[in-house]
C-alpha cells in the first residue's frame, strides 16, 4: 500500500509536478479550508456542487454563480473542493454538480455509490478542457515543457473520466453544448450569469468612476497568457487607430505578453495586474471600449461571453470577434459589435472612438439587458432542468435501525423503491448514522439529531409513533405519511402517559396519508378513529427463509420469540408453557433482538441480536416456534417458522388472525391457556400425519405472501399517493 503523503511531501511533488504558481494556490487554498470553522455536524440539502478547479475566476460563475441560480429559485446547495469530498456526504444530497473536477479514486467511488442510491450526477463545465483533442489547439501549450504538458493532459483527461460517468452535463454555450454531447447525451446549457456581489460592485463603480474626458481609453482584460494570439490577432487594428488618434489609451489588465510592435505607443499603455474581481468592475468602468477579440478556432468558439456581461454591468460598450457565445449574445450595433476580420475591427474602433453618442447608447442598451439576462435571477431554466432528473425521494424516520420485525419491514420496503428508481433513506432518531446493509442492498442512514434538514422530501414516512413529531413538523415536504403497524397506544401498560401520546397519532389534525400491513390495522383506523388507510399485505423473502426438513427425533427443539421488556409480547407465558413440558424431550431455544432471559425462564441456549439475513438459520434448526403475543400488528415469526418447514403454535391475536388457519397451517390455543398451549405442541410431537399436513399448509401459506408477488403493489402504494387517496 502506497504511504501517504505528509503536509512537506505534498509540497515538494506539487512544485516538482505543476509548478510554483500551481503550489501556491494550492497551498493558499489549503490554508483557507484548515482556517474555515464549519460546526461538526451534517446538512440534508437538496444540491452539493463539487468544485474540482483551483482557478477563482471559472469556480465564481460556475459554482458560487449557479448556488445562487438555484437557491433563488427554491433549491438548497452547497459546495466543497473536490479534495475535501468524503464519501459519506452522498447520502446527504439529492444530486450532485461536478465543476471540471479529474477523476480520482475517491470521486469514482462517490459517482458510483450516488448511481446506486439513484442520485443523478451533473458534470459542469465552461471551457473545451475534456479532451486533448481540444486543447491541443490551445497555442500556448506549445510553449510548455515537455514536462509540464504531460501534466496539463493527465488534468485533461482525468477531467474526460469524471464527464464520462456522469449522467447529465450543464454548460455555457451552445458551441460547447454540441461536443458534450459526443459524451453525454443529455446537455443542457446554462450560460454565465452576474452574482448580486458583482451586481452591488458594478452599480457602485457604474456610479463613481470618472471617465477621463481627453482620452479614449481601450480596455483589453486578458485573465490568463493563454490570450496572446487573440490580442496579436487584432494588434493592427489597434497599433492603426493609436497612431491616428493621440487621445487614444490602451489599458491592459492580466497576463499578456506586450507586443513589440507597440514599443513606440507604450506611453500610451497602462498595464494592470490581473486582481481580485471586486475591484474589476471599477477597472472596466475606467474604460471606454471594452475588446474581445478570438481567433476563430472550435475551442473559443466554445467559450463565454463574460468579458461582455462583465464590460455590459458598468455601461461599457464591447468589441468583439463574431464568433461563438458573442455572436449569439450580442446584436451587432444595439448592445455591442461584431467584426468578423481585421478590416471591420479597424473601422467599427475607429467610429466608437470618433462617436461618443455611438459608444454611450450602446454601452447603455447592454447595461439594460444584461440586467434581465444574466443575473442570477435568470435561474429558473436551470433549476426546473436539476429538478426534472431528481426521482422522487423517499424518507423513513425510524426510532432505531436495530432490529425488529417492524423495522425489517421498513428496510424492506426501502430496497424495493430503491430497486425501482427511487431516492430512499432512513432519518434515525437513534445515535447511529450507520447505513443498512444486508442481502437485499444498502440504505442510507442519516442521524437526526446531528443533522440541520433543508432539502426537498417528496414523501416523508413516520413508522413509531414518536417519528410522527418530526414528520409533521418539517416543512419542506410534499407528503406526509405514517406507516401503521400495530396499535401503540397498547404498547404501554396503565397508567402510562405514552399512551395518550401514542392514541393521538391516529387522529392527525394534519393531512396525513395512514399506510398499513395490516387489516386488522386498517379496520380499527377507520372503527376507532375514522382514518381511510391504504392497505398492502406482509411479505416473506423466502431466498432468507429457505425450507429444510425436520426428522422429529431424538430432542425436539422449540423456539421462542419476542422481547422480554416488551409486555404485549407476553414472552413470559411462552416460558409458563414449557414449565408443562418434560425437558427430557424438549430442547428450549430463545430468540430475542432486545430484552434477555429472565432468572426463572428455562432455556437451553439464547441467542440475541442475530442479523436478520441469519435469522431464517435459526428456525431451520428448531421444530416447533410458540408464539404468545397479546398484540401484533403482523406476526411474521409464524409465517417464517412455516416457511422453514418447521410448525407453529400460537395465541392467536389481529397481527396473525391474517393468515393462520388452525389445523391447516398451525395449531391456535386461547391466550392464557397454558395447558392447552402445552397439548398442541405434545400432539405434534407424536402425530406424525398431523405434521405433515400443517407443514404442507404452512408453505403454502408462506409462498403465497412471497415478497416478488406484491413488491409492485407496495411501491405503487407509495410513489401513486394522491391517485391511492382518491380510492378510498
Amino acid at each position: 500500500m502506497q504511504q501517504k503523503e505528509n503536509l512537506p511531501q505534498k509540497l515538494v511533488r506539487i512544485v516538482r509536478e505543476e509548478g510554483t504558481k500551481m503550489a501556491y494556490i494550492k497551498g493558499k487554498n489549503y490554508i483557507k479550508l484548515r482556517l474555515s470553522k464549519n460546526p461538526i455536524r451534517h446538512y440534508y440539502k437538496d444540491i452539493l456542487f463539487i468544485d474540482g478547479c483551483y482557478l477563482p475566476h471559472p469556480s465564481r460563475y460556475r459554482v458560487e454563480h449557479q448556488m445562487e441560480q438555484v437557491r433563488a429559485y427554491g433549491l438548497f446547495a452547497d459546495s466543497i473542493f473536490y479534495e475535501r469530498l468524503d464519501i459519506d456526504m452522498v447520502k446527504y444530497y439529492r444530486g450532485f454538480v461536478f465543476f471540471r473536477c479529474p477523476i480520482t479514486e475517491e470521486i469514482d467511488s462517490f459517482i458510483e455509490l450516488a448511481k446506486y442510491y439513484n442520485k443523478p450526477v451533473f458534470f459542469d463545465i465552461d471551457d473545451l478542457v475534456i479532451d486533448k483533442k481540444y486543447t491541443d489547439q490551445i497555442p500556448y501549450l506549445k510553449t510548455m515543457s515537455a514536462e509540464e504538458k504531460k501534466v496539463y493532459d493527465d488534468g485533461v483527461e482525468r477531467t474526460k473520466q469524471t464527464l464520462l460517468k456522469c449522467d447529465y452535463a450543464i454548460t455555457t454555450t451552445s458551441a460547447l453544448a454540441n461536443e458534450l454531447k459526443n459524451y453525454v447525451a443529455d446537455v443542457y446549457i446554462n450560460r454565465n450569469v452576474a452574482s448580486e456581489k458583482m451586481l452591488k460592485y458594478s452599480e457602485r463603480a457604474k456610479a463613481n468612476v470618472q471617465k477621463e474626458k481627453d482620452k479614449i481609453i481601450l480596455g483589453y482584460f486578458s485573465g490568463s497568457i493563454t490570450h496572446n494570439s487573440d490580442f496579436e490577432m487584432i494588434l493592427p487594428a489597434i497599433k492603426k487607430v493609436m497612431q491616428e488618434n493621440s487621445n487614444v489609451y490602451l489599458k491592459v489588465v492580466g497576463e499578456l505578453n506586450m507586443p513589440k510592435e507597440l514599443d513606440d505607443l507604450k506611453d500610451r499603455i497602462i498595464s494592470s495586474p490581473f486582481m481580485e474581481w471586486k475591484k474589476l468592475p471599477e477597472l472596466i468602468a475606467s474604460v471606454d471600449i471594452n475588446l474581445a477579440p478570438l481567433e476563430d478556432t472550435l475551442f473559443n468558439a466554445a467559450k463565454s461571453e463574460n468579458k461582455w456581461v462583465e464590460a455590459s454591468m458598468v455601461g461599457v460598450p464591447t468589441i468583439a470577434s463574431n464568433i461563438g457565445a458573442f455572436a449569439e449574445e450580442i446584436e451587432h450595433g444595439v448592445d455591442g459589435i461584431l467584426c468578423a476580420n481585421e478590416k471591420e475591427w479597424e473601422e467599427q474602433l475607429q467610429r466608437l472612438i470618433n462617436d461618443e453618442d455611438h459608444r454611450r447608447k450602446i454601452g447603455e442598451k447592454a447595461y439594460k439587458d444584461s440586467r434581465k439576462r444574466v443575473t442570477t435571477y435568470s435561474g429558473r431554466g436551470v433549476t426546473e432542468y436539476i429538478i426534472s432528473k431528481l426521482p422522487k425521494n423517499f424518507g423513513f424516520v425510524l426510532p432505531s435501525t436495530n432490529i425488529s420485525g417492524g423495522v425489517n419491514v421498513v428496510i424492506k420496503h426501502c430496497n424495493m423503491l430503491r430497486n425501482h428508481g427511487y431516492d430512499v433513506f432512513i432519518i434515525n432518531e437513534a445515535k447511529s448514522s450507520e447505513d443498512v446493509i444486508n442481502r437485499d442492498g444498502r440504505i442510507p442512514v442519516i442521524q437526526c439529531l446531528d443533522t440541520e434538514y433543508e432539502g426537498f422530501i417528496d414523501t416523508l414516512i413516520a413508522s413509531l409513533w414518536t417519528t410522527l413529531t418530526f414528520v409533521k413538523a418539517y416543512p419542506n415536504v410534499l407528503h406526509r405519511a405514517y406507516q401503521v403497524q400495530n396499535f401503540e397506544t397498547n404498547f404501554s401498560p396503565d397508567g402510562y402517559f405514552e399512551k395518550i401520546m401514542a392514541n393521538s397519532t391516529y387522529n392527525s389534525q394534519i393531512p396525513i396519508h395512514y399506510l398499513t400491513i395490516s387489516k386488522w390495522c386498517k379496520d380499527w383506523l377507520w372503527k376507532e378513529f375514522g382514518k381511510e388507510s391504504l392497505y398492502v399485505p406482509n411479505g416473506i423473502d423466502l431466498d432468507v427463509f429457505t425450507y429444510a426438513e425436520r426428522k422429529f427425533e431424538g430432542k425436539i427443539r422449540i423456539l421462542i420469540e419476542g422481547n422480554s421488556d416488551d409486555h404485549y409480547k407476553n414472552v413470559d407465558e411462552s416460558f409458563k408453557i414449557v414449565e408443562k413440558l418434560d425437558k427430557n424431550k424438549y430442547e428450549i431455544y430463545y430468540l430475542s433482538y432486545q430484552g434477555g432471559a429472565k432468572d426463572w425462564y428455562y432455556v437451553d441456549k439464547i441467542l440475541q441480536r442475530v442479523p436478520h439475513d441469519e435469522v431464517g438459520k435459526i428456525y431451520q434448526s428448531c421444530d416447533i416456534l410458540l408464539k404468545t403475543s397479546i398484540l401484533e400488528s403482523f406476526s411474521y415469526p409464524p409465517l417464517e417458522m412455516m416457511a422453514t418447514g418447521g410448525i407453529a403454535v400460537v395465541a392467536p391475536n389481529g397481527g396473525n388472525k391474517e393468515y393462520l388457519r388452525d389445523e391447516e397451517n398451525c395449531l391456535l390455543y386461547e391466550l392464557g391457556n397454558v395447558d392447552k398451549a402445552a397439548q398442541q405442541i405434545e400432539r405434534i410431537s407424536t402425530d406424525a400425519e398431523l405434521r405433515n399436513k400443517l407443514v404442507e399448509g404452512g408453505l403454502k401459506s408462506a409462498r403465497e405472501r412471497e415478497w416478488s408477488k406484491i413488491e409492485q403493489d407496495i411501491v405503487d402504494m407509495y410513489v401513486n399517493l394522491e391517485e391511492k387517496k382518491s380510492e378510498y
